[in-house]
């Protein structure tokens, strides 16, 4: 697979992980958080805040991956 098609696709999930991915955190804080001591929804927020970016970090090394050179 090409480098281009590989950052195309990447570029193509990022954008659709992103939206779903905010919006499952907001429906989980909404549904648990009302009531939660400031505390946890400081956590909440942080831990939710930072975890969206390990599915793409786990991304980035394929999509610039050279790709493999058949015989």
């Amino acid at each position: 697979m090409s480098p281009r098609l590989k950052k195309l696709i990447g570029t193509i999930i990022i954008l659709i992980w992103l939206p779903i991915y905010a919006l499952l955190a907001m429906g989980v804080a909404i549904h648990v958080l009302p009531g939660a001591a400031w505390y946890t929804a400081f956590a909440y927020y942080a831990l939710a805040g930072m975890l969206w970016i390990v599915p793409i970090g786990l991304m980035f090394p394929w999509m610039h991956r050279p790709p493999v050179r058949r015989r």
